[in-house]
């Protein structure tokens, strides 16, 4: 995606991730951590990039948790691998901490990615929403873009540890996907 989008392709994969669908922002800033070593982007593009494609699929996760509220989400949550657990465990988050959940959650993993719905569906202030949103966000796009520098810088030497784990996500992807297409099939009797 990024090959073929260039620093669009950082946002829209950024834009996805947040938006509750299941890819990696890690792989995401990575690879743009890498792109900045071999001179395709700067630093600051591949931030900018991912932070302001965090903040429009967390919007669009936030308006979904507006508009649907938590029965949608518990319905259809389960196509992008969100189950009541997940749910609860954001919701929980939010309850207790308050709006400042959306900020600190920003920089932990699958957390980060579905807080946006419970404050939807809790009809957090838009404004500070936005706020908290794009300020959580700067922190994580950084660290990470700036570890894919690291490892640009010195590629041939993680390239042996790194391959052996993509293989694992592509099997690990093929399996869920299985999973649900036989979840699916079972409960609809096919």
């Amino acid at each position: 995606m990024i090959d073929n989008l260039g620093i669009w392709g950082i946002g829209l994969g950024m834009l996805i991730e947040s938006a509750c669908i299941p890819l990696p922002s890690e792989v995401i800033m990575l690879v743009g951590g890498f792109h900045v070593v071999t001179g395709n982007f700067t630093f600051t593009e591949v931030v900018i990039a991912g932070v302001v494609g965090n903040l429009l699929g967390s919007i669009l996760a936030y308006w979904i948790g507006i508009v649907g509220g938590r029965a949608f989400i518990l319905k259809y949550g389960k196509y992008v691998l969100l189950n009541e657990h997940h749910l609860d465990k954001a919701e929980s988050w939010f309850h207790k901490y308050g709006e400042w959940t959306v900020f600190a959650t920003r920089n932990l993993p699958f957390i980060r990615t579905f807080i946006s719905l419970p404050a939807g569906v809790a009809r957090m202030n838009f404004a500070k929403f936005v706020v908290f949103t794009t300020l959580g966000c700067i922190p994580w796009n950084i660290a990470l873009t700036y570890v894919g520098y690291r490892l640009g810088q010195n590629w041939d030497e993680a390239e042996p540890y790194i391959k052996p784990f993509s293989y694992i996500i592509a099997v690990v992807v093929v399996i869920l996907v299985l999973r649900w297409v036989w979840k699916s099939r079972k409960t609809t009797g096919k």
